[in-house]
């Protein structure tokens, strides 16, 4: 499965070339209404954030995060998250919360140990380096998109520690799910941040869809982060119904010393943060993001048996709300044709994502055009 890690330029390519085959059919398809499974990132914003932020738009506050409902949000996240030194930073993209966070715990002759097909390793541009100042990134490879006590025990066997040469092992991070839809779960965690803590490594999560992976796991959000020995991580509020709006758990006092400081250097204090603070109280209120998390959830299991009942070939079980598929090229420009919105992977694989937004009829609607696609007569 680990060759479905594509390059940037390749998946592009692939989306490309699907994505003109969708416009030579869009005549014929008018009357086909898009069925939207390419990222969680293309759904809207959840109604009840969109009325939080309204509930904000009145009166004045004072600015960069001096108004009540920032000092509520920090209440509700030593709350949620069970440690009563938790400290929260609202940033505007998971780029920033993940790179920023990083920089706070690795330092600059540091290297950050992570799944060869992670996200900050692969899809951030170097984010993590700038801001840490040249710190280096190390995939590393894994079953199941995974890490592994083998593959970072070799890790830690073939370094060479206290030499200044070598640029020293200071974080290991995970993602959860990978971006390949696989979980670990809080034990898993718990070994691997046990692991690096017994060689001075903090542990870093990319939570990007944490709030799908707990409602999969159906764990508390402090057994997957706190408890499990994660010392800071992104909460992934974007991709599960948020406004433009991220933010970075730091359970570590000196990290959440420096991240005081190092995400106004990154522009990442938002002047108006009231409004940034208040999608993430409602956010984490009454557990509305594991509910939103839940629904995309339960759209993907729908979604996953009724492929399997085409004959299609899953390339994972969906764990969470991203679906793997090898169903080869004619197929894929099939599918596009059909107005079903996706990234193709290259080698015949596309990706699905569901979100909140996926309803049951856009499931099974989805399959009908789909039985179709895949089993042309």
């Amino acid at each position: 499965m680990e060759h479905l890690a594509k390059s940037a330029s390749d998946q592009n390519h692939h989306r490309n070339r699907v994505d003109a085959c969708a416009h030579s059919y869009s005549d014929g398809m008018a009357s086909t209404r898009p069925i939207e499974l390419r990222s969680d990132n293309c759904a809207g914003v959840a109604p009840e954030i969109l009325a939080a932020i309204e509930s904000a738009n009145t009166g004045s506050a004072l600015a960069y995060g001096g108004d009540a409902i920032t000092t509520q949000l920090g209440e509700l996240t030593r709350e949620v998250f069970q440690d009563p030194e938790a400290r929260i930073f609202p940033v505007h993209t998971g780029t920033a919360a993940n790179s920023l966070a990083l920089s706070a715990l690795c330092p600059p002759w540091g290297s950050v140990l992570c799944h060869e097909t992670a996200h900050i390793f692969v899809n951030e541009g170097g984010a993590t380096s700038m801001f840490g100042a040249g710190a280096v990134m190390r995939g590393l490879s894994g079953s199941d998109f995974k890490l592994h006590v083998e593959q970072i025990q070799h890790a830690f066997d073939t370094a060479l520690w206290d030499d200044a040469h070598f640029s020293q092992p200071s974080v290991l991070s995970i993602t959860c799910p990978t971006d390949f839809g696989t979980l670990y779960t809080p034990a898993e965690v718990k070994t691997l941040a046990d692991l690096a803590a017994s060689r001075k490594l903090r542990m870093h999560l990319d939570g990007a869809r944490l709030a799908n992976a707990l409602a999969a796991l159906k764990c508390t959000p402090a057994d997957l982060t706190k408890r499990a020995g994660v010392n800071a991580f992104s909460l992934g509020a974007t991709k599960n119904g948020a406004l433009s709006c991220d933010a970075i758990v730091s359970f570590d006092a000196q990290a959440s010393d420096q991240l005081f400081y190092r995400i106004k250097r990154a522009g990442q204090v938002a002047s108006k943060m009231r409004f940034q603070s208040v999608q993430l109280v409602a956010y984490m209120t009454d557990g509305l993001w594991l509910r939103l998390a839940q629904r995309a959830n339960e759209a993907m299991q729908l979604l996953a048996t009724g492929l399997r009942n085409l004959g299609t070939q899953l390339v994972a079980d969906p764990q969470a709300n991203m679906l793997f598929a090898r169903v080869g090229q004619p197929a894929l420009d099939r599918l596009a044709a059909a107005n079903i919105l996706f990234y193709p992977m290259g080698d015949g694989v596309l990706r699905f994502v569901t979100s909140f937004q996926t309803t049951d009829e856009d499931v099974a609607e989805v399959l009908r055009r789909a039985e179709i696609a895949l089993n042309p007569s």
